[in-house]
């Protein structure tokens, strides 16, 4: 997981998952929607899980 990676899924959590998949960018577009704080959450789980 890049700096620049984690400074995107601060900023605006969809964009940084973009590359992960359809559903892995709905997810946390509809998180970011419910909250801020979900979307990064989300985001960051996602980024750093190795195995997607």
């Amino acid at each position: 997981m890049s700096v620049w990676r984690v400074l995107l899924s601060i900023l605006f959590p969809p964009l940084a998952v973009v590359d992960k998949g359809c559903g892995s960018f709905i997810i946390v577009f509809i998180l970011t929607i419910c909250g801020w704080v979900p979307g990064v959450i989300a985001a960051l789980v996602i980024l750093n899980n190795p195995n997607t």
